[in-house]
């Protein structure tokens, strides 16, 4: 399998090759879920996915509202 940078940030950042979520559209969704997250930071110039999302962790309300615009 080939690893694009998505997947490779998205493997490494949610484990998302051990992820416990296995029947009907469950993966389909939390891939798109984690995909428009990594999309969302990088859209902002940010880089380093994992920091940034330990960072948006802090104020788990707050700070994604404010990445999207909607605080």
């Amino acid at each position: 399998m080939i690893e694009n940078r998505t997947h490779l940030v998205r493997d490494t950042t949610f484990t998302e090759d051990t992820s416990k979520i296995r029947t009907g559209h469950g993966p389909d969704n939390m891939a798109t879920l984690r995909s428009f997250a990594i999309n969302q930071l990088r859209a902002t110039g940010r880089t380093n996915i994992a920091a940034d999302l330990r960072e948006m962790s802090y104020q788990l309300f707050h700070r994604p509202l404010n990445l999207l615009g909607s605080a």
